[in-house]
């Protein structure tokens, strides 16, 4: 049995030194001396007693291990720190954890990330991995003007970020052993590092929390920021173009949100006053269902009525102006001739 704690002890030591706690192995050290010592003034007192030989050596060598290795754990735990005390040393400063977030090449390509950025909502070190360069690069020197002109948007999204000095922005050199698209390899190195991922995607961002991979998606931000909207609500919205179903009409608001009205097919490319009837939300964003306000239709109409009505009786007194002149069957020149004659 001593055998077997001396060997554990040596393992403990060496695990300890491998990992770099030479003060803990020497506070575990001075731990155990004091516990030896502790053990040796107990079996003193064991040794007076009148207990039977036997029984009285069973004592000495439990005590010993007992109180050894109670100062070895002791030592260990709390010996570092008061022997930097003693010595005047400064524990060592532990570095704060930097949470990295990973960028994908989509969120780069649309450039709100910049702009959310710009607006310090991100903190942390921001890290575009190799790869992810690799394959923004390749989009800007495509063939396709449309894919071109994206991939150099993504860049010089980038380097305006890089110029932000609130942000830390890292290229990573971390290659991923595995084989596989670039949304793959994103999800291994953010498991790998414990990151979290920066997306428009919608299919990597359900890849990622599938496999426990923390997402920030850019558009569930923008969605969460639209203002909300309740059933009930009235608002103006231009009409562009028909809906899917029988004499509907499809308006947009000002962040993009789809206004689907009912009955509005008539008025495409016409300004409408919109109760709103009910608001869904999809997984693609926000949609709002409504009908035309028949009140302010009403109070239209007859506002247009007014001003026809206003605008004959101006008509109407024009013409019996108009009207206000000779007898009827005689000129003015007939009236002319005979005030000569007189």
């Amino acid at each position: 049995m001593a055998g077997f704690f001396f060997a554990l002890l040596i393992l403990g030591v060496e695990s300890r030194s491998r990992r770099g706690e030479s003060m803990s192995v020497l506070g575990g050290a001075t731990g155990a001396a004091f516990g030896i010592l502790v053990a040796l003034f107990t079996a003193l007192l064991i040794s007076r007693t009148a207990a039977s030989d036997p029984t009285k050596s069973s004592l000495e060598y439990l005590s010993l291990l007992a109180f050894a290795y109670l100062g070895w754990t002791i030592g260990a735990s709390r010996g570092a720190d008061v022997l930097r005390s003693w010595s005047g040393l400064a524990a060592p400063e532990t570095p704060p954890h930097e949470a990295l977030k990973l960028l994908d090449t989509s969120v780069l390509i649309d450039g709100r990330i910049a702009d959310i950025s710009d607006a310090h909502f991100l903190d942390g070190v921001l890290g575009v991995p190799q790869f992810v360069l690799r394959e923004l690069q390749m989009v800007a020197d495509s063939s396709d003007p449309l894919k071109r002109q994206r991939g150099r948007r993504g860049l010089e999204v980038l380097q305006r970020m890089q110029k932000m000095a609130q942000l830390d922005v890292r290229i990573l050199n971390d290659e991923v052993a595995q084989e596989g698209n670039v949304d793959d390899k994103l999800v291994e190195l953010a498991r790998r590092t414990g990151a979290k991922i920066v997306t428009n995607d919608f299919n990597l961002n359900k890849v990622a929390t599938v496999q426990g991979v923390a997402v920030l998606n850019v558009n569930l931000l923008a969605n969460a920021m639209k203002p909300a909207v309740l059933p009930g609500e009235s608002m103006r919205v231009l009409i562009l173009r028909e809906g899917k179903e029988p004499n509907q009409g499809v308006a947009y608001l000002d962040d993009g949100t789809m206004v689907v009205v009912d009955s509005a097919r008539r008025m495409i490319n016409k300004s409408v006053d919109v109760v709103v009837t009910s608001v869904h939300q999809t997984t693609a964003g926000k949609m709002i269902f409504g009908r035309l306000d028949e009140r302010a239709e009403q109070n239209l109409s007859s506002v247009r009525q007014a001003a026809a009505g206003t605008g004959s009786a101006r008509a109407g007194e024009a013409a019996q102006t108009a009207g206000d002149g000779p007898p009827l069957g005689r000129s003015p020149s007939a009236g002319v001739s005979e005030r000569g004659n007189r």
